[in-house]
């Protein structure tokens, strides 16, 4: 390939790769306006979904729009049971201590799936088979192009949930402000439990789109989710917009570390990202800084 089809060739490589990390990011953001918390089990949530729709596949020979459906369904439903199982008992849920029991929810998701589908890598077809898609002499393939739809989609969707739904209203004012929310009849314990149900939608979602392309396996979720946390602090942790923002841009940074440095790097280039952006811009690149009021 000449130098241009290189540059378009890695450009869509790190697209199709930035909008998973801005799924994972948007999982990141709503918990963390609902509660002020790192969920550090989001991760895991992303491979939940693609280890629990490849066993659908594998198990049933459902097809894979309906075996994805499914586990983007089972993880949805996962993490709100896990939100009304453990953070809800807690008489004072503080965001250190919501961010800790986060960290025992992943390790005991990752051993959950560990112990039910096993060790092995999983995969499955991609929703259009193994096509191609040459596009000015670069070749994609077709779930990429499924990858960026589906991300849009949900972006789209995320947006009108949040801006015209009661529900995405009471959301949102909640994370604004819970005691004034209080006082007009949400119940910010009730937002918390969506906020989980979403952000494990979003993870599932991740997971079940990117299989095809990656395979996935029970200690898949940890890496996906430190580069959806970097992602989610490049762009402004809490800002729905810097998630797709800061995923996309870490995706195209990876793709052309990978292709003029070396791959070797590809995984670093998350931990440099999170460390400029925590020095240089703790709020990321669009997110506004705290004003404490008096």
């Amino acid at each position: 390939m000449d130098s241009a089809s290189t540059v378009l060739q890695l450009l869509f490589s790190g697209i199709g790769t930035g909008a998973i990390y801005a799924l994972v990011a948007v999982g990141f953001n709503v918990i963390f306006k609902s509660t002020d918390a790192i969920n550090f089990s989001q991760g895991e949530w992303v491979m939940m979904g693609g280890m629990v729709a490849a066993a659908t596949v594998t198990a049933s020979s459902s097809p894979v729009w309906l075996a994805c459906l499914f586990a983007v369904l089972v993880v949805t439903a996962v993490g709100l049971v896990s939100e009304r199982l453990v953070i809800l008992p807690i008489a004072k849920p503080t965001p250190l201590l919501i961010t800790l029991i986060s960290i025992g929810l992943a390790i005991c998701t990752k051993s959950a799936v560990m112990l039910t589908l096993g060790k092995n890598p999983a995969g499955y077809p991609g929703f259009a088979g193994d096509a191609l898609v040459t596009v000015a002499g670069a070749t994609v393939h077709s779930q990429t192009l499924w990858i960026l739809a589906i991300t849009a989609a949900f972006m789209v969707l995320a947006h009108l949930f949040f801006e015209k739904t009661v529900l995405g209203k009471a959301l949102r004012a909640a994370a604004a402000d819970r005691d004034a929310a209080a006082l007009v009849g949400i119940k910010a314990r009730s937002t918390v439990m969506w906020s989980f149900a979403i952000a494990a939608m979003a993870g599932a979602i991740a997971g079940t789109i990117i299989t095809p392309l990656t395979l996935t396996s029970y200690d898949a979720g940890t890496m996906l989710g430190f580069k959806g946390f970097s992602a989610a602090m490049l762009g402004g942790l809490g800002n729905l917009y810097g998630s797709l923002l800061g995923g996309l841009l870490l995706g195209v940074l990876e793709a052309f570390a990978s292709g003029y440095i070396s791959s070797h790097f590809k995984d670093a280039i998350a931990f440099v990202v999170l460390l400029l952006i925590l020095f240089w811009r703790p709020v990321g690149l669009i997110g506004k800084p705290v004003v404490e009021k008096v």
